[in-house]
């Protein structure tokens, strides 16, 4: 392939390496050049252009393209025509993407002018997704490296595996704390990862974590057709004589692999037990967040095979996250008592649905509002006591005389919740393992709550966030490890931070309270007459 600059009346059947643009005139890349080019570029007064031309024995880049991306291509991947040296390969169907990892090395290497780039091998895809791309990087490459490519590239280095199993069977197993809620969302999560591959639930069955009840739930599965059972244990498998794999050999199944290198997703068991497929899900797979789970999952809802050699290979970008619910560094055992949480009340607020006056300053059995949530956040084991102000922040600080806290200035108080909540955690001292955050508009929260709160906060046991909770719905206060601390200062304008509650939810603890103290605040003249009646 020559390479270089020739005047334009030379140029002719030569392609342009760049866009050209002079004056009126735009020549684009890989243009050919005819007589019509030839006159447009001398009118322009262009003296010179550098063009590409194909030699003996050379093949243009659209074809190379196209004939290693169909050398490529197997079954369930449609190629698109090549264009400007590329040539596209899309998903015929949805399935699981099954790449040859040594051929595609393999046509990498034949010649820096050939590359061809895929997505992740066993990534599921839906019916029209780009999976591959074959690129030629000059405009024509030698034949014999196009067949080179070829022939490197063997028997279909993509294929689609298609979904084939249908029908799933899922086991929960129960123990004392293992709230119904907590089954009614993983199987409603389950359902959503599994609806991709056109499968569904069959049949659930809630058992006793016990061996004996939790075998009678598989074979009862296997028998209604189940080509897959999914086994959520309320506790997790620690050990492969526990209860789900003693289960699975009961029925006469064998234990194939017990744990993986991905987190998370490490205490993944697979199974199987009459020919069908029996996985033992790790506590992660309650979440809809991407984990080690899908990666098997997906797999075998394809027909294939998930080997020892499989799941050892997955350590490398088996890291997904950082999992908020793990002690980090590990609590050594008797450090409950020495954890120092900070109490930070919000009393910033400039009160406008109150009509006038600053409700925290109204009086509740002859206490202001913000000095009665302050005597018992200072009652409590919070660590210290810290009070953000804002509105009439000199009458605030007045009305809390004599008690032993600390004060933090919001100036942004008029912008909302988030300000004070950023102004509060910023005081937090380096030392506070964690922050209990009061609204000072709740009298009714006493010190025997923060405290069981505070007791809730359990770094060891992934409890890193604790709420009270009556009859399913969540109230204030809040306790968040300083892990979180971060992301509470990234809160913008009147928005609390329910929506990080969500987000980790698996690092929640709730405690169930009773009573309306917890969600009482006082924002109308209605709402304070009712504190009043409330009993003491």
């Amino acid at each position: 392939m020559k390479f270089g600059p020739a005047s334009p009346a030379d140029a002719v059947g030569g392609v342009t390496v760049h866009t050209l643009r002079q004056g009126s005139l735009v020549l684009k890349k890989g243009t050919t050049i005819g007589p019509a080019e030839v006159e447009a570029l001398t009118r322009a007064g262009v003296k010179e252009i550098v063009v590409v031309r194909l030699e003996d024995g050379d093949i243009s880049e659209d074809a190379a393209a196209a004939s290693i991306a169909q050398a490529v291509a197997g079954d369930g991947v449609n190629v698109e025509r090549a264009f400007t040296g590329r040539a596209n390969l899309f998903a015929a169907r949805a399935g699981v993407l099954v790449v040859d990892r040594a051929a595609v090395d393999r046509i990498n290497a034949v010649d820096e002018a050939i590359t061809l780039a895929t997505l992740s091998a066993f990534k599921p895809v839906v019916e029209g997704e780009m999976i591959a791309t074959v690129k030629l990087i000059p405009f024509g490459v030698e034949k014999r490296l196009c067949d080179a490519a070829v022939s490197a590239a063997g028997n279909s280095v993509l294929r689609v595996a298609p979904y084939i199993i249908k029908r799933v069977g899922i086991v929960s197993t129960m123990l004392p704390g293992l709230a119904p809620k907590v089954i009614e969302k993983t199987l409603r999560v389950t359902a959503e990862r599994l609806a991709p591959a056109g499968a569904a639930i069959i049949a659930e069955r809630r058992v006793p974590h016990e061996q004996q009840a939790l075998a009678a739930a598989v074979k009862e599965l296997l028998g209604l057709g189940a080509e897959l059972v999914i086994v959520f244990g309320a506790s997790a498998i620690a050990d492969r004589r526990d209860v789900i794999p003693a289960a699975i050999e009961h029925v006469g199944g064998s234990i194939e692999h017990f744990g993986m290198p991905v987190d998370p997703g490490n205490l993944l068991l697979i199974g199987k037990a009459e020919g069908v497929p029996v996985l033992g899900a790790p506590g992660c797979a309650r979440s809809p967040v991407e984990n080690g789970f899908d990666w098997v999952l997906m797999r075998l809802l394809a027909g294939l095979k998930v080997t020892r050699t499989d799941l050892t290979g997955m350590g490398v970008g088996g890291l997904l996250m950082e999992i908020v619910t793990r002690p980090q560094p590990r609590v050594p055992v008797g450090a409950d008592e020495s954890r120092k949480v900070a109490a930070v009340i919000l009393a910033a607020g400039r009160s406008t649905r109150m009509g006038g006056p600053n409700k925290l300053l109204a009086e509740l059995g002859g206490k202001t509002l913000v000095r009665i949530v302050a005597e018992q956040a200072l009652a409590s084991r919070a660590s210290e006591v810290i009070v953000v102000t804002g509105h009439q922040a000199d009458e605030i600080e007045k009305s809390l005389a004599g008690l032993n806290v600390k004060f933090a200035r919001n100036p942004d108080f008029a912008e909302g919740l988030a300000g004070s909540v950023k102004a509060g955690i910023s005081a937090v001292p380096k030392e506070a393992d964690a922050a209990i955050v009061l609204l000072g508009d709740m009298p009714l929260i006493d010190a025997q709550l923060i405290d069981r709160l505070i007791e809730a906060y359990a770094p060891d046991r992934g409890g890193l966030i604790a709420v009270p909770v009556s009859d399913g719905r969540r109230g204030n206060p809040v306790l968040w490890s300083r892990r979180f601390f971060a992301e509470l200062m990234t809160l913008d304008g009147d928005i609390g931070a329910r929506h990080l509650i969500a987000k980790h939810g698996e690092a929640v603890a709730e405690v169930p309270v009773e009573g309306h103290g917890a969600f009482l605040d006082i924002d109308t003249p209605q709402a304070l007459e009712a504190a009043r009646l409330a009993p003491s």
